[in-house]
Order: structure tokens, then C-alpha cells, then sequence
């Protein structure tokens, strides 16, 4: 039998895994569960109820979260000329053509986000191998590929995300850190579940939000009641 750990003893005992908490509940005992040597995350797992099989039922959006992630930002903008200025006066961390597209191509991926303006998208394209399996590619859908570079960085850096759900019909999404107050754990996720509910595709039937659960870094997973979630609706 493998051995747990004192503190995986202890936050056995605060769980009932046969409950459905309230957001305010889930919340409260993620922040009361042992403590790490970190400030961890905050992640939410919704399982959609779409027909994986149709192309016309992919769940994706963007949307601002009140409080951000809590996660540093690394802007990364594929951009010549003006725009190249523009991009770092704008708080772009990385920004440029040729010599990033080497970097990127060579594997370099120190960076959470990338913006590009529509023009440098043929070359981008080319680094679907390294981009994409990260979920780091521009798509004009989610704001990330516009001459707009201005705007795409700022709502980025002020905690702007993408959500998209995988290929089990769940979205993952990071929502703050453990160290947010309550509130503002609360407002991010219901401004995320509140995004995910107006995504559903029109052609989706049934309950389209079926479960969710949230959970810390190093703690416990715990299912939600939807119920207690207006944003979800009918």
C-alpha cells in the first residue's frame, strides 16, 4: 500500500468526496487545507455536454477575468516595423520577426501568449509544431491575430484568457491563485462559467454544462453544485 503523506491524511478528513460543495464552500476549504511552500492555483474543470463527433459543436471564447490569473504574463508579438515599437511600448515582453521566428522554430517557448498582426500569419503558420500543442497559436477568434496590437496586449497582460474544451468535452482553465480572496475567486469563476454558458453552439442538445469541479495545485479535487451557480442557467 503506498504511503500518504501527513498532510494528505489530514485533507482526506476535511473532504467528503460524496458532496457537492457550493462555490463558497469549495473555496473555503481549498484556503483551509494544509499549506505548501507556494502560492498555488486555482483550477476549474467543466464538462461540457457537446457531440464531440460534429465539428460544429467545439466550445472556445475568450474572456477577462475581473481579477486576473495571478500568473506573470509573457507577451510574445510577431509584428515589423512600426508595429514593433508599438507592441513594446504597449508592455510586449518579446516582439519582432525573422530572429523570433528562428527562436520559436529552434523551440524557445518562454513565453504564455502570442499576438500577431494578420500579415506575418503565413510565417506563424509555420510554427503550428512548436505553437500549437502549448495552445499558444494566434487565431483572429480569440483577439491574438490584429492589427490592434495595442489592445490585444493590454487585455492580455490585465488577464484576458482563452478557454476551449479538449477532446473529452472539458474545459481547464486556470482562475487565480489560492492567495486571491474569496471574492475574487468567485467573481473570476463566474465570469469564466458565465463565458462557457453563452458558448454554447446552437446546434448543442440537453444540458449543455453537466459538471464542474474545482481544485488547488496540491489539493483536493471537489465537484460543484451547479445548482448554486446562477451564470450556468437552465
Amino acid at each position: 500500500m503506498a504511503h500518504r503523506s501527513k498532510r494528505i491524511r489530514e485533507i482526506e478528513k476535511m473532504v467528503d468526496r460524496e458532496k457537492l460543495y457550493t462555490l463558497d464552500e469549495a473555496i473555503e476549504l481549498l484556503k483551509k487545507c494544509p499549506p505548501v511552500k507556494f502560492d498555488q492555483s486555482i483550477e476549474l474543470a467543466l464538462k461540457t455536454g457537446v457531440d464531440l463527433k460534429k465539428s460544429d459543436q467545439q466550445v472556445r471564447g475568450t474572456v477577462p477575468l475581473p481579477h486576473g490569473t495571478g500568473k506573470n504574463v509573457v507577451v510574445l508579438v510577431f509584428a515589423r516595423g512600426e508595429k514593433v515599437k508599438e507592441a513594446l511600448a504597449a508592455g510586449a515582453d518579446f516582439a519582432g520577426a525573422d530572429e523570433l521566428f528562428e527562436k520559436v522554430n529552434g523551440g524557445w517557448t518562454d513565453f504564455s501568449a502570442v499576438v500577431a498582426t494578420p500579415d506575418m500569419m503565413r510565417d506563424v503558420g509555420k510554427l503550428g509544431k512548436v505553437l500549437g500543442p502549448r495552445g499558444l497559436m494566434p487565431t483572429p477568434k480569440a483577439g491574438t491575430v490584429t492589427n490592434d496590437i495595442v489592445k490585444a496586449i493590454k487585455e492580455l497582460k490585465a488577464g484576458k484568457v482563452e478557454f476551449k474544451n479538449d477532446k473529452s468535452g472539458v474545459i481547464n482553465n486556470m482562475v487565480g491563485k489560492l492567495s486571491f480572496e474569496k471574492q475574487q475567486l468567485l467573481e473570476n469563476i463566474q465570469a469564466l462559467v458565465g463565458a462557457v454558458a453563452r458558448a454554447k453552439p446552437s446546434t448543442a442538445k440537453g444540458q449543455f454544462i453537466q459538471s464542474l469541479a474545482l481544485a488547488s495545485t496540491m489539493g483536493p479535487g471537489l465537484r460543484i453544485d451547479l445548482s448554486s451557480i446562477p451564470e450556468i442557467g437552465a
